[in-house]
């Protein structure tokens, strides 16, 4: 009775995150499940269709382009997103004078509202007085039509990605480069290591567990990918940013009566992301197992 006692406040706290975690994350995805068999406009009673929603979402053209859109843009992602952050963060640590300074500077995206970031880069890339087009006037460049070709509009979206999010990235590279025992670049310097040779075999092998698990949040967040094909581009052109939560939108809310098709939708993306992380997470403990 006494340790239960003493423990109340945290039992107490606990309960208060388990409530929100019921309430906002396992309610809504026990909800998508059971709307995924639904046919419902949410104000008359629904009716249960079995497997249609399925069927008709795969039949839907633009199925398996949103599928290669977010592949690709996860893909992009990671080479910009997953490595620009841990290079800024080998920088930072690097750094003797304004390095608190920098910090703040890098994670000032992340402060922004997602809104506010996403209609700052559509004045960028506006293709007559946007910055990115003046910047390559001034170096005697053709402009581009960044989020009006269909090779660029993705590309473009990975860059908001990147710049909106870099932020939180670094500063958990920078706490686990911090945490790594300065007698081992000591030692590497004295066998006659470069900071090449040091990043390989000494800063990554300390800081795989960190790497590992960046990989799985920056994959399972980039393959939900909304914001951006939402504001910039609204699918286009022809369909090259559509993605498979911005198709769940447009089934919910742009086809009429297609709730239940937004949810087979996103109990497929739930189904493979839960594969990956799966995956990912059975490689982080083999990895773990292996250092120990």
């Amino acid at each position: 009775m006494g340790v239960l006692r003493r423990n109340l406040t945290a039992y107490g706290f606990l309960c208060a995150a388990l409530a929100c975690f019921a309430v906002f994350a396992w309610y809504p995805m026990v909800r998508e499940f059971v709307l995924s068999f639904q046919r419902t406009n949410l104000v008359d009673p629904p009716t249960w269709v079995g497997l249609d929603n399925f069927r008709a979402v795969f039949q839907d053209p633009a199925f398996g382009t949103a599928w290669l859109n977010t592949v690709q843009f996860t893909v992009l992602a990671l080479v910009c997103g997953y490595a620009v952050p841990f290079v800024t963060a080998l920088v930072l640590n690097e750094l003797r004078h304004a390095r608190g300074y920098l910090r703040f500077v890098v994670y000032l995206p992340v402060m922004l509202p997602p809104i506010v970031a996403v209609l700052l880069f559509r004045w960028f890339y506006d293709p007559g007085p946007g910055l990115f087009n003046q910047l390559l006037d001034l170096v005697h460049l053709p402009p581009l039509a960044w989020l009006d070709s269909s090779s660029t509009a993705l590309i473009s979206l990975v860059l908001v990605s990147t710049w909106m999010n870099m932020g939180s990235a670094t500063l958990i590279y920078l706490a686990a480069l911090q945490n790594i025992p300065p007698e081992l670049y000591e030692a590497a310097e004295l066998d006659g290591a470069g900071i090449l040779a040091r990043i390989r075999h000494v800063t990554i092998p300390q800081t795989r567990l960190i790497l590992l698990l960046m990989l799985m949040l920056q994959i399972v967040a980039t393959m939900q990918v909304f914001i951006e094909p939402y504001m910039l581009t609204g699918g286009g052109p022809e369909n090259s940013t559509v993605t498979v939560a911005y198709l769940m939108y447009q089934f919910a809310f742009t086809y009429g009566d297609g709730y239940g098709q937004a949810g087979a939708l996103g109990m497929m993306l739930m189904l493979a992301l839960l594969i990956f992380a799966a995956f990912q997470l059975r490689l982080t403990r083999d990895d773990r197992g292996e250092s120990a």
